[in-house]
């Protein structure tokens, strides 16, 4: 069973045998500057040991990350393969330092991955030639001689004796059972004897591949196990982890036992780390928490918040009581008492999902950022200093994923989420619901006589729980797309009324012009030329099924922007051209109307390109370059400002020309 990675995959990056990376700096294209919110996923931690200060931090996209101040603050270090590729485990050399292996494995395909290895400490990296295209779930050194490593991957168990240059199969071809490797451990006094988990329970060898042992007696049948680890004091000492449990075994393997004091709720453990400097200490990091033992398993404390998902835990080899946790939303956390209490350590390291980012309409250096995929740790965030600090704003929005935000004129900042609207009063502490539906029935009232029937108007009253993927926050009129249906309110929020239009009603973009209205689902476009009255559905080709987003120009000239495409009707929608006249072919993200600058904006997750038109979408032209996938581009201030996939927020910098007058201003 593969463990789950919470993040979108954006694009399948194809890799060639040798890959020359460049530093962080030129990573990014330019010197577009990273502007956070910080935090975010984390996926693995490695320490150099000539210098336990300087660490290194794996990215379930593709992207590294450095601290030299023991991990309090970050900065990019590279980026290897593509940006769906998981980098779950590092190794550092302990004798050379400048030596960095790293395993990827791709989460849009089974057959992608890499190991990764660097001999100048990451200015340079290069994909192992021998393992290239090959999912890679496991990687471990031998504590004797740097040179033996030995790699878990969805085909088998591979070894190299020569620092990575060559490596053999010691696994059985094409084998039915000791295949999909999870976990991979080996002897600190033998290089022969490894320990692989698999998705179905774990094997051992003792003669390095010869000949295979099936050690799962005392395991539950049909165990995933995640994690390996042997004791460096007595290798006699074995730790398993599985989605069934903890397993110690005190006979190598041949024994294990079922660990107590762990709920069942927390039995899926991601990683188990021993303490370098006292054996009797073991962490397990679990999707409930981190537990501790001090006696080597027989005693378990939860010792973090039981709502934090951790992936890797570093021990400080000077310092036990120094503890980082690498975790699902919440980024790196640390503690300096022995894992008692905990901060967040993320200062430069940003790798948020940002689905929105708007400027205050009073003030262009305070910035909102809307996020997703990071529950309580999520929800939206605000800057009061043009994104140099950052604080959370979520109190009342219970976790939920933001998918749309706008400012309303008299400063309400308006949220779309997973489950509903909610509204925050400008300087307000808390959000507030805004999902009342008003439904009004007619009942005719049948009357004796020669007086006519009456009409008695009722109105039903319920609530909006559908998925809000978009807003349009007009002076006479809101509009919500959401899963149920078109909404609208001409009372600011306080209740809406909508619903499917035309047998549609999973809706992902909405926009109004004047009199035009155009709503959109993945497939389909409907217009409206009468506010909303009647709509009529646009004759879009059929072979466009994922529509992300739609604008309309001076003219009510029609934009969306889809996986196949950018598309553009001058007639209402009755015909459409696919236009790539300097846009790209497919993957546009994101269009928007910049009436600041009265010209169209253009986003791809292909390219960190900004592409204008000043002609209603005719022709385009290429702006500045990011350097980062955009999911959406904003103009505060005279720049852009971009929304990214896994960056954060970044920003153009002043010393970087804007195609346009730089007026003062934001757009959407």
């Amino acid at each position: 069973m593969e463990f789950t990675v919470k993040r979108n995959v954006i694009r399948i990056g194809l890799v060639v045998f040798a890959i020359s990376l460049l530093s962080s700096s030129l990573l990014a294209s330019g010197p577009w500057q990273v502007l956070g919110p910080d935090g975010g996923d984390a996926r693995s931690l490695a320490y150099d040991a000539h210098d336990p200060d300087h660490i290194l931090l794996g990215t379930s996209t593709g992207q590294m990350f450095a601290s030299n101040d023991g991990g309090r603050d970050w900065s990019r270090l590279a980026r290897l393969g593509g940006d769906d590729y998981v980098l779950d485990h590092i190794v550092i050399d302990p004798q050379d330092s400048n030596r960095i292996f790293v395993s990827a494995w791709s989460a849009a395909g089974q057959q992608i991955g890499e190991i990764f290895r660097t001999r100048d400490g990451g200015r340079n990296w290069e994909a192992v030639p021998a393992m290239h295209g090959k999912s890679i779930r496991a990687l471990a050194m031998y504590k004797g001689n740097s040179d033996v490593l030995v790699a878990g991957a969805l085909d088998g168990v591979y070894r190299s004796k020569d620092g990575g240059d060559s490596w053999e199969r010691i696994s059985p071809a094409n084998s039915d059972e000791i295949k999909n490797i999870e976990s991979i451990a080996v002897d600190p006094r033998d290089p022969n004897t490894v320990y692989a988990g698999t998705w179905h329970l774990a094997w051992k060898t003792s003669d390095g591949g010869a000949n295979w042992q099936h050690i799962n007696k005392g395991m539950i049948d049909d165990s995933d196990v995640f994690s390996v680890i042997v004791d460096h004091a007595n290798p006699s000492i074995v730790f398993a982890s599985a989605c069934s449990g903890i397993y110690k075994s005190e006979t190598a393997g041949n024994l294990f036992s079922k660990i107590q004091g762990i709920p069942f709720s927390a039995r899926r453990t991601r990683v188990l780390k021993q303490d370098p400097t006292n054996e009797s200490i073991v962490y397990a990091g679990t999707t409930e928490g981190l537990w501790k033992t001090t006696d080597l398993g027989k005693v378990w404390k939860r010792v973090s918040d039981p709502e934090v998902v951790v992936n890797d835990v570093m021990i400080d080899p000077r310092d036990s009581k120094r503890v980082l946790l690498a975790t699902d939303r919440s980024g790196v956390m640390a503690s300096t008492d022995g894992a008692s209490n905990w901060t967040t350590s993320n200062h430069g390291y940003a790798h948020r999902y940002v689905s929105a980012v708007l400027a205050d309409n009073k003030d262009a250096s305070t910035l909102y950022v809307a996020v997703v995929n990071d529950r309580e740790y999520g929800g939206v965030f605000h800057s009061n200093d043009a994104g140099q600090h950052w604080l959370q704003k979520a109190a009342g929005l219970g976790g939920k994923d933001v998918f749309a935000l706008k400012q309303a004129p008299n400063g309400m900042l308006v949220a779309g989420t997973s489950h509903g609207i909610y509204g925050l009063e400008r300087n307000g502490r808390e959000w507030r619901p805004m999902n009342v539906v008003v439904v009004e029935s007619t009942l005719k009232i049948p009357r004796k006589g020669p007086r006519k029937s009456a009409a008695k108007t009722t109105l039903e009253k319920s609530q909006l729980e559908a998925r809000v993927n978009d807003l349009e926050l007009g002076a006479g009129r809101w509009l919500a797309a959401t899963s149920s249906g078109i909404y609208s309110s001409i009372d600011q929020g306080k209740t809406w009324k909508g619903g499917p239009i035309l047998g549609q009603q999973d809706f992902v973009s909405v926009r109004n012009e004047g009199l035009t209205v155009v709503a959109a689902t993945r497939s389909s476009v409907l217009v409206s030329e009468d506010n909303g009255a009647t709509f009529k559905r646009a004759g879009l080709p059929g072979y466009v099924v994922s529509i992300r987003s739609v604008a309309i120009a001076p003219e009510s000239q029609i934009m969306i922007a889809a996986r196949e495409g950018a598309y553009r009707s001058g007639d209402g929608g009755a015909t459409w051209e696919h236009v790539v006249n300097g846009l790209p072919a497919k993957d546009i993200t994101s269009v928007s109307f910049d009436s600041s600058h009265k010209r169209l904006l253009a986003t791809s997750d292909t390219t960190g390109v900004i592409f204008e038109s000043g002609d209603g979408g005719r022709s385009w032209y290429r702006g500045p370059d990011s350097g980062f996938p955009l999911r959406r581009v904003s103009v505060v201030g005279g720049r852009f400002v971009g929304a990214t996939p896994f960056d954060g927020v970044v920003r153009q910098p002043e010393s970087e020309p804007i195609s346009a007058a730089a007026d003062a201003g934001s757009s959407e």
